[in-house]
């Protein structure tokens, strides 16, 4: 069993430039696209246990924010367990993150996430 720790410094910089681009929308007011970005975010990070964990925390405040029962109801199961599953790498590859996506139910990947992947050397997308 692959155990995952640390995201690779080479994917690092795509995670960060989701969260910068969420924070940005979220200032002014543009609730889809910082939800969109946390959802690009979270498939970036859920192979890690750290910012997989992190953006489900982000995902949670923002369900907060926008007043969501539904967000923040469903974002605390996934607080709990999810950076457990990517720990030890049983996460449904490509989901998105949101209450409104089964927690356990893998998605496709979109093009260009797969070409990050792909620069960053990374293979857990794929697992």
């Amino acid at each position: 069993m692959k155990l995952n720790t640390i995201m690779p410094a080479r994917l690092q910089p795509y995670f960060e430039q989701e969260l910068r681009a969420y924070r940005a929308a979220l200032e002014k007011n543009q609730f889809s696209i910082a939800w969109r970005h946390l959802e690009r975010a979270h498939i970036i990070g859920q192979a890690y246990p750290w910012e997989h964990s992190y953006v489900h925390w982000k995902m949670l405040f923002f369900g907060i924010r926008i007043k969501s029962t539904k967000e923040v109801i469903g974002q605390i199961p996934r607080l709990l367990v999810g950076g457990v599953k990517s720990f030890v790498g049983k996460i449904p590859v490509g989901n998105t993150g949101g209450a409104n996506v089964p927690p356990l139910k893998p998605l496709p990947i979109d093009k260009d996430i797969l070409e990050i992947f792909t620069k960053a050397g990374s293979h857990n997308y794929g697992s």
